[in-house]
């Protein structure tokens, strides 16, 4: 396993055995565990946003029930319609002992549970069994849920099984390994090894892609050789602070989509003639190739990769328009409008400027931000960063800056609590959008068009509609003569294009640099290795810009500062020591990123210079992703406050009936000690139709005006809380 230091600042933190963390909570002592389980699990995002949730739910819940102010989260509450009855417990002698007797049983349960099925089943339980019984000195024999009696353990075992119950329940299919229940693929696989046409695909939709052994990004070997779409239907998953006023039912595939913070649909491909670059869908794309072209050391072309020249963009002022776009992205050569940071605000002076060779760079980016070879994927790694801010020593643990300093625990479980909120939120959000517009990757676009020809001149070889823009020194039209012509020219007229030219020239991954050079551009590839290509599921949104945007949203929010401790935060890297399929990087360079947001928005980019997404995918989602930090920043504050404790909604005995389903031309509602206002009906697009005051708590509506089919009834509070969403029919 790579060791991963990361430098902020002066300090170094790295990745070390968690029973050497004497000096943290018990908290960051149990992330630390389920960060080395999910590294040695399938990279799968959405599922480990979700362990990364519900555990930081659980050791929060177990700090809150002994705090006067602040609410628990799922604990004798009703969260998502699932009610964890809890008839409380005696406050003990010894708070902390207590908190940590519940962490430990708690998380101890979940994660066996959770990672009971991980391709390194057997490795990740006998370590958590190591860390409870040997470390933590606990008693893993001790099942008992019984916590009447007073005991902690046995509240912890509660805890951790009423949320395999909610999870079993919270529509992520997690009893059945997390499955597809209805999303069928629209293109046949791509076989990477043959070099097939590929142009008998549906250009705007995800194409599988099939391999001889495929290797995920956490470096596990998957039992299909043609993986499936990781998560298309996630959207429905019981979200943290997702508002159903922001959710769309789409049922456009035959089956519900449901997608929050509706971004629209992507660019699409045109048929006009001769459109070439001014092809909305052929830009994005075409730039993701003339990035591909920066990834050879032997170009030598410097670029200044500190904070005082790339970071610090507006988010107000992110592109809309395709013209805006096109300002954005430098197309021919990289990165962004951002401008840099004139001063450190730590220590009022400039930063200094770090010169490096492009290509090193954007190699390096591409590898860093892809979270692997030993993945905690995007989610957990700013779980760690998070952690490493927390140890900095210039961070003063005041919540967003003020007020009193919490102690080590508090701390972690309102961090982990805002930060897994907003993890688990983008990625039911940003899969939501996957699974509906299930768009297609670079690998397989490039490929296709390529194999089309040319969209730029009639006049000249191989013209289609569909075909890759000319761009002289990018792309171009193979001639006679040319190297890549054949023997016979049977390749004059396909279109080349400037590439790095893939895995094909890495026979020993130690040694062998692949470079840049023409290549046909049927023969294209993203920066990645051979045996992973792509991850397996569409490209819209990145899910890498909507994580790290709202993870940078969060980190700003809860230390009260845009900037790393420090003014900088840093990751060092050693010349050919990084890079996992190819020697590299060629010297010694650090990552540099002043504030939160800069390494968010370098993340965004990687995944371009990686070949992963086109600008329309990161865009997007950052923008979502923006939107997700800030709320469940402010929904985990609630919690914090004690501000539910006067919400009738989460009443344990609280119920809402809607009969009859299906109904006719009336529907009767039944309140039980809520204080309702208003009830909302939304058709399966999610447009609303109707709109009731509810004016005692047993009611009948008149739902004459209404057509028959399938609708969405939201209850209100009177202060606009959700009380309950409910499926109802009409005949």
């Amino acid at each position: 396993m790579k060791k991963i230091t990361l430098l902020i600042s002066l300090a170094v933190f790295s990745l070390i055995p968690t029973n050497t963390f004497s000096q943290h909570s018990i908290a960051r002592e149990w992330n630390e565990q389920l960060l080395d389980a999910i590294r040695s699990d399938f990279a799968r995002p959405t599922v480990h946003a979700r362990n990364l949730f519900h555990s930081a739910s659980l050791m929060y819940d177990a700090w809150a029930i002994f705090d006067n102010t602040a609410q628990t989260v799922f604990l004798g509450r009703t969260f998502g319609g699932f009610n964890i009855p809890f008839n409380g417990i005696t406050t003990p002698t010894d708070v902390a002992a207590a908190r940590h007797e519940i962490i430990s049983y708690a998380m101890f349960r979940l994660l066996n549970y959770r990672f009971a099925n991980s391709p390194n089943a057997t490795t990740t339980l006998n370590e958590l069994e190591d860390f409870f019984t040997n470390d933590l000195g606990y008693d893993e024999t001790f099942t008992s849920t019984d916590y009447g009696t007073g005991s902690y353990a046995a509240l912890g075992n509660y805890m951790a099984g009423k949320m395999i119950e909610f999870g079993n329940q919270d529509k992520s299919n997690d009893q059945n390994d997390y499955a597809n229940l209805n999303y069928s693929p629209s293109n046949d696989p791509l076989v990477l090894e043959l070099y097939e046409d590929n142009t008998d695909i549906n250009p705007n939709r995800w194409q599988p892609l099939a391999f001889d052994v495929f290797i995920g990004q956490g470096g596990n070997v998957f039992p299909l050789n043609t993986p499936d779409f990781l998560s298309p239907e996630w959207g429905e998953v019981t979200p943290f602070s997702l508002k159903v006023d922001d959710l769309t039912i789409y049922n456009d595939p035959g089956y519900d989509c449901y997608v929050y913070n509706d971004p629209g649909p992507p660019v699409y491909i045109q048929n006009s003639n001769e459109d070439g670059i001014d092809d909305p869908y052929k830009w994005h794309f075409a730039l993701v190739a003339a990035w591909s072209s920066h990834l050879d050391p032997s170009d030598n072309t410097m670029i200044d990769i500190s904070p005082g020249s790339i970071g610090n963009f507006d988010s107000s002022n992110f592109p809309e328009t395709f013209a805006e776009y096109q300002a954005f992205y430098d197309f021919f050569n990289g990165g962004d409008a951002s401008s840099g940071h004139l001063l450190n605000p730590h220590t009022n002076a400039p930063y200094v400027p770090q010169m490096v060779k492009r290509a090193d760079y954007a190699r390096v980016l591409a590898e860093f931000w892809a979270d692997g070879p030993d993945s905690e994927t995007p989610p957990g790694h700013w779980f760690s960063i998070m952690n490493y801010v927390s140890d900095h020593p210039l961070v003063v643990k005041k919540l967003n800056g003020q007020g009193p300093t919490l102690s080590d625990l508090e701390w972690d479980v309102k961090c982990y609590l805002a930060l897994g909120g907003a993890m688990h939120d983008s990625a039911v959000d940003t899969w939501g959008v996957k699974g509906f517009y299930d768009y297609i990757r670079p690998i397989s676009a490039i490929r296709y068009m390529a194999g089309k020809g040319q969209s730029s001149d009639a006049s000249l070889p191989n013209y289609d509609p569909h075909g890759l823009p000319l761009i002289p020194g990018y792309i171009e039209l193979i001639e006679t003569g040319d190297p890549l012509a054949g023997d016979s020219d049977e390749n004059v007229g396909k279109i080349k294009v400037y590439a790095w030219k893939g895995p094909d020239y890495i026979a020993d991954p130690t040694t062998d640099i692949a470079g840049v050079d023409w290549i046909l551009g049927e023969r294209w590839w993203p920066y990645q290795r051979a045996t992973f290509v792509t991850p397996p599921f569409a490209g819209y949104v990145s899910g890498h810009s909507t994580f790290s945007r709202a993870a940078s949203e969060v980190l700003t929010l809860l230390t009260g500062d845009e900037f790393f401790p420090g003014g900088m935060g840093t990751f060092d890297i050693q010349q050919n020591n990084f890079l996992v399929f190819e020697p590299g990087p060629s010297q010694d360079m650090t990552l540099q990123w002043a504030t939160y947001r800069d390494a968010s928005d370098q993340t965004s980019l990687s995944r371009i210079w990686g070949g992963i997404h086109p600008p329309i995918d990161d865009i997007r989602g950052r923008i979502i992703g923006e939107k997700i930090g800030v709320e469940a920043y402010d929904k985990a504050l609630t919690y914090f406050n004690g501000e539910t404790l006067n919400n009738p909604v989460f009443n344990e005995t609280e119920t809402v009936s809607l009969y009859p389903i299906p109904f006719k031309n009336e529907l009767n509602i039944s309140l039980n000690s809520i204080q309702a206002s208003k009830i909302d009906i939304y058709n399966i697009s999610g447009k609303l139709i109707l709109s009731k005051i509810i004016s005692s708590n047993t009611q009948t509506l008149d739902m004459s005006s209404i057509a028959s089919g399938m609708y969405f009834a939201k209850i209100s509070a009177s202060n606009n809380d959700i009380i309950e969403v409910k499926k109802v029919i009409k005949k």
